[in-house]
């Protein structure tokens, strides 16, 4: 079976990690072309990824009128999401693409007719479902082994400035918009669908730094439509050069402690002696993000994050950010 044609929308730096996958891949994927609004990002990636020969587009819409193309990567930031979803939707090219999918529902949701309606598979950048920890977990819940989720705390923390739009609410729509939409896409997965929203988000450590308009800090509780409860807070302010994202995890017959998705303890907590289990993995969970797609596209069968999966958990962040603009709860259904 051929590999797949595959370009890469969005050379930046994040943009890498995908390219390197791909090309880790050679008989699933060849990168063919490359498509930024900064040619010479879309020309280093090219050398580097397929020695030049690689063709090279500053607009995306060239890109989608002239190469026939299969896969498409969509890497770009938050603002910069247009009309890409529906042009590669309406050339039959299936998608990957970065978190979070836009900043309104309203583009998100168009995002989600036109993959569905074109019949594509699609794949939104949620990692963390990918990891070994997550899937034990997972797999026992929906078992019905752990029980129904009764709290979930979550929390990111990190301290960097970042690129200069990441700074500006109105690029990327804040920090739990952006970055800790990971941990509110896990309360979902584990715990389905919300049913309100309460969150508080504050600029309390980077008022004096230029165009930083989102909050760093933030905390944020949800309550899910089958009872539990979930609790995400997330700070721009933690310790340099360290990425937090644990989170721990109580259902009816399980307490889960993770240090990150491919690490976690469980223990059983339904019988005479609670019973412990150790899940310790090195799991390359964007590789998986990757080859899940590249099987669903194969075997025709849905992706684990698929277009849809993306919009809602955007509804649940959107939907926190007015919690905190309005200061009232949000009711969601």
């Amino acid at each position: 079976m051929n590999p797949l044609r595959t370009a890469i929308l969005g050379c930046g730096q994040f943009a890498h990690r995908h390219a390197q996958i791909l090309a880790s891949l050679p008989h699933q994927a060849k990168m063919v072309a490359f498509s930024d609004h900064t040619e010479d990002n879309g020309r280093r990636f090219a050398q580097q990824y397929t020695q030049g020969q690689g063709a090279v587009y500053f607009s995306h819409t060239e890109l989608f009128q002239k190469e026939n193309l299969d896969l498409v990567i969509i890497c770009l930031p938050p603002f910069a999401h247009s009309d890409e979803v529906e042009l590669a939707a309406s050339k039959g090219v299936h998608i990957l693409i970065e978190k979070p999918i836009a900043l309104t529902s309203e583009l998100a949701w168009k995002m989600v007719r036109s993959t569905e309606q074109a019949g594509i598979k699609t794949q939104v950048g949620f990692m963390f479902r990918f990891g070994e920890a997550v899937e034990s977990l997972k797999q026992q819940i929906d078992s019905g082994e752990a029980g129904m989720l009764g709290l979930m705390s979550a929390r990111y923390f990190c301290n960097a400035l970042h690129a200069k739009w990441w700074r500006e609410k109105d690029k990327s729509g804040g920090q739990v918009v952006e970055q800790a939409i990971h941990m509110f896409d896990l309360l979902r997965y584990f715990g389905g669908e919300p049913l309100s929203v309460y969150s508080q988000q504050k600029n309390l450590f980077h008022r004096n730094v230029e165009r930083y308009s989102i909050e760093d800090v933030s905390a944020t509780i949800v309550n899910f439509q089958q009872g539990g409860l979930g609790v995400v807070y997330a700070t721009n302010n933690a310790i340099p050069g360290k990425w937090i994202n644990d989170y721990r995890v109580v259902t009816q017959n399980i307490t889960a402690e993770f240090k990150n998705a491919n690490q976690a303890t469980l223990v059983r907590t339904d019988t005479v002696e609670p019973v412990e289990t150790i899940v310790d993995s090195e799991r390359d969970f964007r590789l998986e993000q990757t080859l899940d797609l590249i099987r669903a596209i194969r075997e025709n069968r849905p992706t684990r994050t698929p277009m849809r999966e993306g919009a809602k958990s955007l509804d649940l962040v959107l939907a926190a950010a007015q919690s905190a603009q309005e200061q009232h709860e949000i009711k969601l259904c």
